[in-house]
C-alpha cells in the first residue's frame, strides 16, 4: 500500500472503489483511511501480542521451543558498517534502511513525475507563474513524503509494544531507528514549510501564513507543529543530548505540540495514515503512567567506592524478565519529572523476590542520589517503569560467550552471568563458557566485580560455571595501596504503602496487551460511529464541510477515552487479582540484617585473594597499565558458535564490531548493547 499510495492507480481507482464501499453515515469520509492504514497495523499488533503470549508459554515449558520471535540468519545480523553517522549497522539493518530510502525516493519521485503536466495554462488558471505552481506542488509532495517517515516514527519508542519483539527487536536497541526516522521527518517537513513560505512570499500571499481554514488545511496549525518539532529536533543532536541531557529530556515533550497541531493541520481523515504507530505509543505511555503512580518498595543498596550504587527493590514472583533488561527510575525528591534508564542486574529466576539496578553516579541527578544515600536516610521514595528487555535468552544458543565491557558497561553482563549461575544449577541445562573482558580506569572500579553476585549470594555459586575474567586497569601501573574503601551496604525501612514491583498487566501481560489494543479500537469505532452519525453527519452529509479542527479533536478525545477506559480496567483487574501476592512478599521480608552481608574487598595483588571464597578470585586475572588485545582474546575462543557482546563507550563497541565483521572468523556473532535511551 505504501508503494501504491503515490500512484494515480491508487488515487483514481483503488481509493474511490474502497470509498464507495465503506463511506457511511457512521464513519464518514475518513473510513477508507481507517480501513486501509489503521486497522491492519492494530490487527497485527493485537495478534502479535497473542502470539508472544503463546511463545512465552511454550518457552517457559521448554527453553528449546520458539519464544515467538523472528530469528534472522546469523549472516544478516553481522555488522557491515561500524564507523559512520549510522553507528554499528548489521546487514539486515542496512538492507532495511536502503529499502526505506528507496521507498521515500519512489514516493517523492512518483509525485515529482507529474511536474511536466503543470503547464503555463494550468498555472494561469491559478493566477501564478509555472515555477511558482511547481514550487507549491513540490512543497505539498515533500510533505506527503515526510508523512511516510512520521508513520513509522513512534513504533521504536513504544517500549512495551508487541510489534518490536515479534520482529526480534528490543525497544532499547530500536532507539537508533527512531533517531534516523526523526531526522528524516524533520528534514522533509522543514523543506515542506520553507517551500510554502517562499511560494507565499513570491505570490504576494504571505497572509496565508495566518490562515486557519474551517474545513480545509490549517496553515497556522502546521506552522505551530513545525516550530514545536524544530525546537525538539535542535535538542536531539549528540553534543547537546550528552552535555545538556535535561534540556533534551524536557524539550522532547514538545512531541505533544508537534503531533496535536499536525492532526489539526492535515485533518483526522488523512492523519489515520500515521495514526497506528502513535495509537500504540499512547497505549504504552498510558500503561507506563499507571505503573509509575505506585511507590516501589526499596529494601537496600550497595554503595561501591567507585561511585557506583546498586539499588535492591522488592518484587512479586510473577514479574519475570530476561537479562540485559532496563528500567526507568524516578526519585521525586530529586525531580518529579525526570526518568532515567538503568540496567537491571538481578535475575528473576535466581532472585524471585528482588529486582536490582546499577547506577553510575556521574551526572547531576545521579550525584544527588549518591548524596542522599550517604546521608543515612531511612527511606527513599522511588517509582519505576518497566522492566523492558529482550523477549528471550538468545545468548544461551552459543558455545562460548565473550563479553567485552568498558567502565560501567559491565552492568548488562551482570544479569547475564546471574542467569547462567541459575542455569548451572539445573542438571539438564548446559551452560556456555564465559569470558568477561572488563576495562576499568582505576583499581577502585574493580569493586564493580563484586556485583556479579547477588547481595545475599555466595561466591561458591560460581563454582559450576566455566567463567574466566580478564580485568584491565588502564590508568594505573600497579595495584593501589589504599584498601580503606570497601563496599558499603545500606538498609531501608519502607512504608507499608510501598508496594513490591509487579508487571502492570500481571504475568499474562502479552495477552492483556492484545486485549487492550483490540477492545480499545472497537470502543473507539463505537464512539466515533455514534458521534459521526448523530452529530457530524446531520451537519455535514459527508461533504467535508464540517470543521476540520473540531472533527480532529473529537476523534482524539474518542481515542484517549477508549484507551484510558480499557487499559484502566485491565490494570485494575490485575491489581485486585495479584494484591494478595504483593502482601505475601511484604510479609516474607525479614528483619534488616546487621552489617553488610557481602562486603568484598580487593587487595593490591593481581589476584583477588581477600574474598570469602576463592571461586571468583580463581577466575579473575587483573592486568595493570595497558589495554587488552581484543583481537587475540576473541580469536582464541573455541566453539562452533561464539557470541560476542560489547557494552560501554562507542569506540570500544566499534572496535569489537570491526573485529567480528572482519571476515577472519565465521563463528562470531556480534551484539552491541548501547545506552541509547
Amino acid at each position: 500500500m505504501w508503494i501504491m499510495a503515490p500512484t494515480d492507480t491508487y488515487k483514481q481507482k483503488w481509493k474511490p472503489a474502497i470509498s464507495k464501499k465503506v463511506v457511511s453515515t457512521y464513519f464518514g469520509t475518513q473510513a477508507p483511511n481507517m480501513l486501509v492504514w489503521t486497522f491492519p497495523v492494530l490487527f497485527v499488533a493485537a495478534m502479535g501480542s497473542f502470539y508472544l503470549h503463546l511463545g512465552k508459554k511454550n518457552s517457559n515449558q521448554n527453553d528449546s521451543q520458539s519464544d515467538g520471535r523472528i530469528r534472522w540468519p546469523a549472516l544478516w545480523r553481522r555488522p557491515v558498517l561500524v564507523k559512520g553517522p549510522l553507528g554499528i549497522v548489521s546487514g539486515l539493518e542496512l538492507a532495511m534502511f536502503v529499502m526505506f530510502i528507496a521507498l521515500l525516493a519512489w514516493t517523492l519521485g512518483t509525485y515529482l513525475h507529474r511536474l511536466p503536466t503543470l503547464t503555463a495554462k494550468v498555472a494561469a488558471a491559478d493566477g501564478v507563474q509555472v515555477w511558482q505552481l511547481k514550487l507549491a506542488k513540490s512543497a505539498l509532495w515533500i510533505g506527503l513524503t515526510g508523512n511516510v517517515c512520521l508513520a513509522f516514527l513512534f513504533y521504536p519508542v513504544a517500549r512495551g509494544s508487541s510489534v518490536l519483539p515479534v520482529l526480534g527487536l528490543t525497544s532499547e536497541g530500536s532507539i537508533k531507528y527512531h533517531i534516523w526516522l526523526g531526522h528524516l521527518t524533520m528534514v522533509l517537513f522543514t523543506a515542506h514549510g520553507v517551500c510554502f513560505i517562499v511560494f507565499w512570499a513570491a505570490t504576494g500571499q504571505i497572509s496565508e501564513m495566518l490562515k486557519w481554514s474551517y474545513s480545509d488545511i490549517s496553515n497556522v496549525a502546521g506552522e505551530i507543529s513545525l516550530l514545536g518539532g524544530l525546537a525538539l529536533w535542535a535538542a536531539t543532536f549528540p553534543r547537546i543530548r550528552r552535555n545538556f541531557f535535561e534540556l533534551f529530556f524536557y524539550t522532547h515533550h514538545l512531541y505533544i505540540i508537534f503531533v496535536f497541531f499536525f492532526l489539526l493541520h492535515v485533518g483526522i481523515g488523512y492523519a489515520f495514515v500515521m495514526l497506528p504507530g502513535f495509537y500504540l505509543f499512547v497505549i504504552d505511555r498510558y500503561l507506563r503512567f499507571l505503573q509509575s503512580r505506585t511507590s516501589v518498595r526499596l529494601l537496600s543498596a550497595r554503595v561501591l567506592p567507585c561511585n557506583v550504587v546498586e539499588l535492591n527493590f522488592a518484587k512479586s514472583h510473577g514479574l519475570t524478565y530476561n537479562p540485559t533488561s532496563i528500567v526507568f527510575v524516578n526519585v521525586p525528591n530529586i525531580s518529579k519529572l525526570q526518568w532515567h534508564p538503568f540496567t537491571v542486574s538481578s535475575n528473576s529466576n535466581l532472585e524471585a523476590d528482588k529486582l536490582s539496578v546499577i547506577i553510575k553516579c556521574e551526572g547531576s541527578w545521579t550525584t544527588k542520589l549518591d548524596r542522599m544515600l550517604s546521608s543515612s536516610i531511612e527511606r527513599l521514595d522511588v517509582a519505576i517503569e518497566g522492566p523492558y528487555g529482550p523477549a528471550s535468552n538468545h545468548f544461551l544458543r552459543h558455545d562460548t560467550i565473550v563479553m567485552v565491557s568498558g567502565g560501567s558497561g559491565i552492568t548488562p553482563f551482570i544479569s547475564v552471568i546471574r542467569e547462567l549461575i541459575f542455569r548451572s544449577k539445573l542438571s539438564e541445562c548446559k551452560t556456555p563458557d564465559i569470558i568477561l573482558i572488563s576495562i576499568f580506569k582505576s583499581s577502585l572500579d574493580l569493586t564493580m566485580l563484586d556485583l556479579l553476585l547477588p547481595m545475599t549470594g555466595s561466591p561458591s555459586e560460581l563454582s559450576n560455571l566455566k567463567l574466566r575474567i580478564e580485568a584491565y586497569v588502564t590508568k594505573e601501573k600497579e595495584p593501589a595501596t589504599d584498601n580503606s574503601k570497601r563496599v558499603r551496604s545500606v538498609w531501608f525501612k519502607p512504608l507499608p504503602t510501598d508496594k513490591p514491583m509487579a508487571a502492570i498487566l500481571g504475568p499474562n501481560s502479552w495477552l492483556w496487551l492484545g486485549a487492550i489494543i483490540s477492545s480499545s479500537f472497537i470502543m473507539f469505532l463505537i464512539l466515533i460511529g455514534i458521534i459521526t452519525r448523530f452529530y457530524i453527519y446531520p451537519k455535514d452529509h459527508n461533504k467535508n464541510k464540517f470543521s476540520t479542527s473540531k472533527r480532529a479533536v473529537l476523534n482524539i478525545l474518542a481515542i484517549f477515552v477508549s484507551i484510558a477506559a480499557t487499559a484502566s480496567a485491565a490494570v485494575f483487574w490485575n491489581k485486585r487479582r495479584y494484591a494478595r501476592e504483593a502482601m505475601q512478599v511484604q510479609n516474607m521480608e525479614g528483619q534488616t540484617p546487621e552489617g553488610s552481608p557481602n562486603t568484598m574487598a580487593y587487595n593490591g595483588d593481581r589476584e583477588l585473594e581477600s574474598l570469602p571464597n576463592q571461586s571468583l578470585a580463581e577466575a579473575t586475572k587483573i592486568h595493570y597499565g595497558g589495554r587488552p588485545d581484543l583481537k587475540r582474546l576473541i580469536f582464541e575462543c573455541k566453539g562452533e558458535s561464539i557470541g560476542v557482546l560489547a557494552s560501554g563507550p562507542t569506540k570500544l563497541r566499534h572496535d569489537v564490531a570491526a573485529i567480528c565483521s572482519s571476515g577472519l572468523a565465521d563463528n562470531l556473532h556480534f551484539e552491541s548493547i548501547s545506552f541509547s535511551w
